[in-house]
């Protein structure tokens, strides 16, 4: 082969990932500690950039409005990790957008829902996760996109 034919191998372009953070997780590091920890959104979205950076997309984004929160996961991303908060127990609409979105996604929580209050027990995205992730603070987010990426790259080979 002369250099004239010789294809150039392409670099694989990285996953593009929605980190999407709910209602009341802009409090993260305020809001109850003995439950939810210290650390801040902006602890978390450096420990993922640090971790994950470099072999994906991040995009972080966090709002109070479920509509807002509903927009976001329609973006094209190839996959999400996403704490939605209370709208977990709450939200068929959530559930509904996730399933008709087809989007491959994991489900985090700072805190072990199973050990709080009977209404955090259920969860109406769960059943159409990949995964699910609760009860390590902050690195909930990062166990959670490291089975999101191993997830996509099973599913894409």
């Amino acid at each position: 082969m002369n250099a004239k034919t010789k294809k150039k191998k392409s670099k694989p372009q990285p996953w593009r990932i929605l980190i999407a953070s709910g209602v009341n997780l802009d409090l993260l590091g305020m809001r109850e500690p003995h439950l939810y920890g210290s650390q801040t959104l902006a602890d978390m979205e450096a420990l993922l950039q640090s971790e994950f950076g470099e072999i994906a997309e991040l995009n972080f984004f966090q709002t109070n409005a479920e509509a807002e929160y509903l927009a976001a996961l329609s973006q094209g991303w190839d996959g999400a990790v996403i704490n939605p908060g209370a709208w977990t127990h709450t939200s068929l609409a959530l559930a509904d957008r996730l399933a008709g979105l087809k989007l491959p996604f994991v489900e985090v929580h700072l805190s072990n829902t199973a050990a709080r209050e009977a209404i955090r027990h259920h969860s109406y995205t769960a059943p159409l996760a990949a995964g699910v992730v609760q009860g390590f603070g902050i690195n909930s987010y990062a166990l959670g996109l490291s089975g999101l990426l191993c997830h996509l790259s099973e599913v894409q080979s």
